[in-house]
């Protein structure tokens, strides 16, 4: 349930309402709705609560229901679009945000080489695997914390945001101490002991969608992030399973405007991922803009046919530079702009 409150009412009757609601074993989140405080009221025994008790209060305009089973991440609590702030830089604003770097970091000057060509052509986001959730236990598996000291050196050096993965609740403190987002993978979009770890931490939460999650499972995987205490979630497309086989993953463009819909949360898409295959990861990128992504994360290498994993689907450095020049002629058509 939402509490719409008067704008006369004090700070000190706000807390005491929220106060109530806790005490009733009930999660409290003051939002501002459409220029109007308010209270989003969540937690498992909500249904069993008269919430018609409390429009008898003073200070308290209107209740209105929370139709969606994700709350905080929903619409409905928030219609204002959420604009998250890194070093400098706000997902969810006008500038698009273009994550790019290798899916596997393999060394020092590997990853500087990429970061330049990332810095160069307007592009402001560092990504790079330390940690690799592989499907066969023989691929390579990572640098691990090497890997981490790797990007979190080029990132300061270029003055680029790192983005990493992490694979499990014990890794948080470590990718979190080297990389500013902290990125989960499809594997793991319905790992729910690690999304609530989640919580405890401040950095940006990159959430991929899971190869086979809804719409309503997706969100709900952010609600869980969001419930356990870090707001800050950025949505990231990435493709789906279907019966088609040409392709790695069937790219869910028709996600960007449904979940703009749905939810207040940044939208960012992975063409890489999505398509799997190299030449058709720019013109999906040029889709997404057109779509309204908030952003895009795309894989790079200086030589992608010997890059140690998801070579098919990773462009070379003067691939991207291509895919950013037209990047750069679409975004202003549907306001928005990369910024050198």
């Amino acid at each position: 349930m939402i509490l719409l409150i008067s704008p006369k009412a004090q700070p000190t009757d706000v807390q005491q309402l929220i106060s109530r609601l806790e005490w009733m074993g009930l999660k409290a989140n003051p939002v501002e709705r459409e220029g109007q405080m308010s209270i989003a009221v969540v937690g498992g025994q909500d249904k069993t609560v008269d919430f018609s008790q409390f429009v008898n209060l003073p200070f308290v305009e209107k209740i209105l229901p929370l139709n969606q089973p994700f709350k905080m991440a929903s619409r409905q609590v928030k219609s204002e679009q959420t604009q998250i702030p890194i070093r400098g830089k706000i997902i969810g604003s006008r500038e698009l945000a273009v994550m790019a770097g290798p899916c596997s970091i393999e060394s020092e000057e590997q990853l500087f080489l990429i970061g330049k060509a990332v810095k160069e052509n307007g592009a402001h986001f560092l990504r790079g695997g330390a940690f690799k959730p592989r499907t066969s236990p023989y691929s390579f598996q990572g640098l691990g914390e090497k890997g981490l000291q790797y990007l979190q050196r080029v990132g300061k050096e270029l003055d680029l945001i790192t983005v990493s993965e992490v694979m499990d609740g014990d890794q948080i403190e470590l990718v979190a101490a080297y990389s500013d987002v902290l990125q989960i993978g499809a594997r793991n979009m319905q790992n729910f002991t690690l999304l609530k770890k989640l919580g405890s931490v401040k950095n940006p939460i990159l959430l991929k969608r899971g190869m086979s999650a809804t719409y309503q499972d997706f969100l709900m995987s952010a609600e869980y992030i969001i419930s356990a205490g870090n707001p800050n979630v950025i949505l990231c497309e990435r493709g789906i399973r279907t019966y088609e086989t040409y392709s790695r993953n069937t790219l869910d463009l028709a996600a960007v405007p449904i979940l703009r819909e749905l939810s207040h949360l940044p939208i960012i898409v992975d063409p890489s991922h999505g398509t799997g295959i190299r030449k058709m990861v720019p013109p999906m990128a040029r889709a997404a803009v057109a779509a309204g992504a908030d952003g895009i994360m795309v894989e790079i290498h200086p030589n992608p046919d010997k890059a140690f994993s998801d070579a098919e689907q990773t462009l070379s450095l003067e691939q991207f530079q291509t895919m950013m020049d037209d990047l750069k002629k679409i975004a202003p058509i549907v306001d928005r702009e990369i910024i050198q």
